[in-house]
């Protein structure tokens, strides 16, 4: 049994444990929130069910409950301040900055103050605390024992997703849930851990509150293609209602944040909000799963419908912008059922013939902005799936969901969950990419033509042509080729040695090597772990090659590469009636008026008249920026007397980072090299044809250049 295969059936241990123990967090969190509710509003004691409170009657006692309720929360939140809003980006920064750790009193503070908001009447959901709560479970386990942060992370986003999975019975979607917003990645290793830890918990699930859906659809009739346009509309409305959802809890999040007032009393200032707006719309008050129940079923009107989405969304930006505990789905989710549901409405005031279900559109409401609010349109798609098991709505619930997700993106730089963390300076990645680093083989990049030295060759001539900048280092090779050690420049100049001293005597032995099959991840953590920066890369102790640092920086130029436009079938036919010729690329300064490049440009300009030319001047650092001008200007009036369509630039002083970066805005069709510097001829055949030609797959051409001599 390999290393690796071991260290997975730990994880999957640990995970199987994790989510045992998540999901009885679950079932204390929900019993918890039933208790404080009946305690709190209606003056009884109870453990079990969550109680509807929307016909709770308007009493001081809701306010007060409110307050008192605020002011136990901000006492907890001085000795844990994770548990103020909703704890999904806090969950996410322990991932992205603190190596996955999240304190152990956290799994004790974020569901008791969640259980006490929602219970005194808060407008908010199960879903964040309970998945910080697993969340801290799994990083608990991962900091007691002894694991790689990696694997923490794993651990973490798997007690995550079984706390969700416990809570609504929605296995797949709290999966999805914990890859897009807290794994960030998808790979056997953490996928298996996460789904053993998730089934045990749906277990749970359905052992403790049953196996039926959480909200029930009523019956209706899909229609099939007929009905996609209504829905799509639908879906690019929900994303303009998704953009105000957020940026409405931006807003209040700032105006609480500006208030000068200590930050214990924002709470207090948040529950005398929602109790008021509670008192007037009852609905509006606790997680509201009943009252999603009302909206699928149509039995509430117009005018409730608005009322409920008024009064939910205004009510909840108070609230959790307060800084109070509280979680986001059950509150959006209200939200988009009842704009769905007002949609349908409008829809049918003005086209009163159409045969459509409101309870339809309804669900797709609630899937569409969940989904673009925060950022998560695939899980919101499966979520609101497995919540309803309306399989009849899957076809328009997921057209609308990406129209919204599109809106959002177009309108909304940052979801509900990153917008905290940016202001933190965290960034978050949103997209899920195979590494390049992981799949390319050192054999792909590494440099062929290897400079080497001798063991009798001396110090003085090494140091010489470190001095010219030819190479950093140099493998030491004997006659067979075997590589005996690697000189660099620190083994030259930390001591006074002769320059008549043969390398061989101040070099080790100990040659840090990597094989020509090693991934560049692998290269890249030898490296580090040898603070050494270049490879010679062996095989069957022969060197075959050497693999440099910027050889790997210069391979993510590979997907750099995939997203440059290229020529369809089509452009011949668009472009004949104004047809625009080649550009290529002139990288030189002053020997561009020589013969030999002046014939190479002639050449091509006669083979193809609407050819175009590009010319770069690679300017040194520090060097003559008004004399480069003058010269380019100078080159470009060269070209204009040939009769060519030409343009330029100064540019990088690297000739390689110069090809880079006109290629890439230029859509150049191939390269002409001139003025390079002495030397530079075996620079260009070992690294030009497999760096530049490899990863552009374009032509080039080397000319002669008069000016330095170099010839290749």
């Amino acid at each position: 049994m390999t290393p690796a295969t071991r260290r997975l059936l730990l994880m999957v241990g640990l995970a199987a444990i994790v989510g045992a123990a998540a999901g009885g967090a679950a079932y204390l969190l929900v019993r918890t929130i039933a208790l404080v509710t009946h305690i709190a509003l209606f003056g009884d004691l109870a453990w079990g069910e969550i109680p509807p409170i929307s016909d709770l009657e308007a009493s001081p006692r809701l306010p007060i409950a409110a307050a008192v309720g605020a002011l136990v929360i901000a006492g907890i939140a001085t000795l844990a301040p994770i548990i103020r809003g909703h704890g999904i980006p806090e969950a996410m920064e322990a991932v992205l900055r603190r190596q996955s750790r999240i304190a152990p009193r956290t799994a004790i503070a974020k569901p008791l103050s969640a259980a006490i908001a929602i219970g005194t009447g808060g407008p908010f959901g199960a879903e964040g605390p309970i998945i910080v709560t697993g969340g801290a479970i799994g990083s608990l386990a991962g900091q007691i024992l002894r694991v790689t942060p990696s694997e923490r992370k794993i651990l973490l986003a798997s007690g995550a997703a079984a706390g969700m999975a416990a809570t609504f019975g929605a296995p797949l979607a709290s999966i999805l849930l914990a890859i897009e917003l807290l794994l960030f990645e998808l790979s056997m290793r953490s996928l298996i851990p996460l789904v053993v830890a998730t089934s045990i918990a749906g277990g749970i699930h359905a052992a403790v509150f049953g196996n039926g859906p959480l909200f029930r659809a009523p019956p209706h009739d899909y229609a099939g293609l007929g009905e996609l346009p209504l829905y799509a509309v639908l879906g690019l409305a929900s994303g303009l209602v998704a953009v105000v959802i957020a940026r409405g809890l931006f807003a209040a999040e700032r105006s609480f944040r500006s208030l000068r007032i200590p930050i214990f009393w924002h709470p207090l200032i948040g529950s005398l909000g929602f109790a008021f707006i509670g008192l007037l719309v009852p609905r509006s008050l606790g997680v509201g799963y009943n009252v999603i129940d009302d909206v699928l079923a149509g039995r509430l009107a117009i005018a409730t419908l608005t009322a409920v989405l008024l009064a939910k969304m205004v009510s909840w930006w108070v609230a959790l912008g307060s800084g109070t505990s509280g979680g986001t789905l059950a509150p959006v989710l209200l939200m988009g059922a009842s704009f769905g549901g007002l949609f349908a409405a409008g829809v049918l005031e003005v086209f009163p013939g159409l045969n459509i279900s409101g309870g339809a559109f309804a669900v797709v409401g609630m899937a569409a902005v969940f989904g673009a609010a925060t950022g998560a349109p695939l899980t919101a798609m499966v979520f609101v799936f497995e919540l309803t098991r309306d399989f009849e709505v899957v076809l328009p619930l997921m057209l609308a969901t990406v129209l919204s997700a599109l809106v959002f993106s177009v309108l909304s730089n940052e979801t509900m969950y990153t917008e905290k963390l940016s202001r933190r300076g965290i960034r978050v990645g949103n997209e899920l990419v195979a590494d390049s680093l992981r799949t390319t083989a050192v054999a792909d990049v590494m440099n062929r033509l290897v400079d080497t030295v001798s063991p009798e060759d001396s110090v003085g001539e090494i140091a010489d042509r470190i001095t010219r900048g030819d190479r950093g280092a140099f493998p030491v090779v004997d006659d067979e080729g075997h590589c005996l050690a690697m000189v660099t420049r620190r083994d030259l100049f930390r001591e006074d040695h002769s320059r008549d001293t043969p390398v061989s005597e101040i070099v080790s032995a100990d040659v840090v090597s990597i094989g020509p099959d090693a991934s560049l991840v692998d290269a890249m953590q030898l490296m580090a772990e040898e603070g050494v920066t270049h490879l010679p890369v062996l095989e069957d102790g022969l060197i075959v090659g050497i693999c440099t640092r910027a050889d790997i920086v210069r391979s993510r130029s590979d997907e750099l590469a995939l997203e440059r436009l290229e020529t369809g079938w089509l452009a011949p036919v668009l472009q004949r009636r104004d047809r625009v010729g080649p550009r290529l690329l002139v990288i030189g300064n002053r020997s561009l008026g020589s013969e030999a490049l002046m014939a190479e440009i002639r050449s091509r300009a006669k083979n193809d008249p609407q050819v175009r030319f590009h010319v770069v001047v690679p300017l040194a650092v520090g060097g003559d920026l008004t004399g480069a001008r003058d010269q380019l200007e100078l080159q470009l009036g060269l070209l204009e007397e040939l009769g060519v369509v030409a343009s330029g630039e100064i540019g990088d002083a690297d000739p390689l980072a110069a090809i880079d970066s006109a290629l890439r805005r230029e859509q150049a069709a191939g390269v002409i090299l001139s003025t390079l510097p002495p030397g530079s001829s075996r620079w260009l055949r070992s690294n030009l044809p497999s760096g530049v030609a490899r990863r552009v797959d374009l032509p080039f051409k080397i000319v002669h250049d008069e000016v330095s001599g170099t010839d290749g």
